[in-house]
């Protein structure tokens, strides 16, 4: 298992966006593979002003670090940085459906060699705990 640290200065987010980036639906995940050998994982979490207000960005980070939390130990690999980019659609989408979106991106952005890069390795998103009856958000599912 490895350890979940934060991104937390622009340096950080600067070089994930100069690695490889995917979007599916209401995400942007980039990557970036730091190389250092340590087995942790940066995740950091931006929406521009595009989103909407500070209110509906605030919302929609929420929203990404909670499908992060359920994802990221499934599917993130040791030694990447990942930053999860909002998107319009992010505040708004069916929790459901932004799982869905995270996850492909995050299999997607797998390395080619590895045991959880087949999407046969992979769990399906029926396999996540779904224990919070509601997304971050406050809304009922």
């Amino acid at each position: 298992m490895f350890k979940i640290e934060r991104l937390t200065s622009r340096p950080q987010f600067l070089a994930a966006a100069k690695g490889v980036s995917k979007a599916s639906g209401a995400v942007v995940i980039q990557a970036l593979d730091r190389g250092d050998g340590e087995a942790t994982v940066g995740v950091g979490f931006t929406a521009t002003r595009k989103v909407g207000g500070a209110v509906v960005r605030n919302r929609a980070k929420r929203r990404l670090r909670e499908a992060a939390r359920a994802l990221l130990p499934l599917h993130a690999h040791p030694g990447y940085d990942y930053v999860l980019v909002a998107r319009q659609g992010t505040p708004d989408r069916a929790w459901d459906r932004l799982l869905d979106d995270v996850k492909s991106a995050l299999i997607r952005l797998a390395p080619s060699s590895g045991p959880a890069s087949t999407p046969a390795a992979a769990p399906s998103i029926s396999d996540v705990p779904s224990t919070p009856t509601r997304d971050p958000s406050g809304q009922d599912r």
